[in-house]
């Protein structure tokens, strides 16, 4: 298994630069994702890990030794395309054991390991099968026993399950989560769905323009993202603005919240993050932003809420659904916050003033 780091790195495609100075260490046996909308550059990263990507600056270790110029097939990676990208005209147990082959194994180490993968990914039923007989989930199983069979140092991940529907993303997402705990193999994955990467990962890197916008865990990034683009990729929030005035957070509807931290803060205009769940309704009371329901989705465990605020601004909440009537279209509402789960921005949104540098540290 490896470690990975990449250093400084640089790609440009003739004079335009979609990675211009990128820096990551990867901790070995760790489940990294690389998140980010379409263009953001986390693919053409991943294949410059591989190395069917040029890299025009900067370094790419695994452990100590530096791979810029290795070949890709002497990288010793495992790759898992959003296509299957499985051998049409082989059986089930060829596709899996064509790595092996390839490196000229002896056949019964080939048929030993062959068979521990094909258990691994539950598909030793099909083993005599082709291809074309199996479903896409079963498909993309022996894509990735193909791709660990080889015991691969590195395993390399291009959304793989943008291609199957709902239910078998869901069941494919445990599949290689325990899965690749269970090998511990360094595996880097690729994918724009947020809900996957926070599902499946150990760290995951929010990525914008090329350029890492927040590393860390999946909980950390949620709860106190570095900046207003990683709060509105990561789940679903509100966007408010506000001003801080002697240590205290002022709304333009006039609702105040004191907040500790913001005592050593200089009097701004900032932005506040509120996710939909951070919201709480109240029927009466004078302290809260004003609101009027719009419209209202019951969706079972919860129902979410379109409130049009006195300012004109439209907020989503969501709240778990009760036994008593929801409320409806038309009616008055207040909201307040939970105080200690609102994200502070500066005006221009790029920082989180929420992240102390006491939190950085820990």
């Amino acid at each position: 298994m490896s470690k990975i780091l990449i250093q400084n790195a640089v790609k440009k495609y003739g004079n335009n630069t979609v990675i211009p100075d990128l820096n990551i260490e990867i901790k070995d046996g760790e489940l990294f994702t690389l998140l980010g909308p379409s263009g953001c550059g986390k693919t053409t990263l991943l294949r410059m890990i591989a190395g069917f990507n040029s890299i025009e600056g900067g370094d790419i270790y695994f452990n100590d030794t530096r791979i810029n110029d290795i070949d890709p097939s002497r990288r010793n990676i495992g790759m898992v395309f959003q296509n299957y990208a499985i051998f049409p005209h082989m059986t089930v147990r060829d596709n899996v054991a064509f790595g092996l082959k390839n490196r000229k194994m002896e056949k019964e180490k080939i048929q030993e390991l062959t068979d521990k993968y094909l258990q691994l990914m539950q598909i030793s039923q099909y083993a005599t099968r082709m291809p074309n007989q199996l479903s896409g989930g079963q498909q993309q199983r022996i894509a990735l026993a193909r791709a660990l069979v080889i015991s691969p140092d590195v395993l390399l991940m291009d959304e793989p399950l943008s291609n199957l529907d709902a239910k078998l993303r869901l069941e494919m997402r445990s599949v290689i989560r325990h899965t690749q705990k269970n090998v511990g193999i360094t595996t880097v994955y690729v994918t724009h769905d947020q809900e996957e990467a926070m599902a499946i990962s150990d760290t995951i890197a929010v990525m914008k323009d090329g350029v890492i916008q927040h590393v860390g865990a999946p909980k950390d990034i949620y709860q106190r993202p570095k900046n207003v683009f990683v709060a509105t990729f990561i789940g679903r929030t509100n966007i408010l603005p506000a001003k801080i005035e002697q240590g205290t957070l002022i709304f333009s509807s006039g609702y105040r919240v004191k907040l500790d931290y913001l005592d050593q803060l200089e009097n701004q205009e900032v932005q506040c993050s509120v996710r939909p769940e951070e919201f709480v309704i109240s029927k009466q009371g004078d302290e809260g932003i004003h609101g009027i329901v719009k419209e209202y989705t019951y969706l079972g465990l919860n129902t979410h809420y379109a409130v049009e605020t006195e300012s004109g601004l439209t907020v989503e909440i969501v709240e778990e659904s009760s036994l008593e009537d929801e409320l409806k279209p038309g009616q008055n509402v207040l909201l307040q916050m939970k105080k200690h789960k609102i994200n502070v921005f500066d005006k221009e949104g790029s920082r989180n003033l929420v992240r102390s540098e006491a939190y950085e540290r820990q």
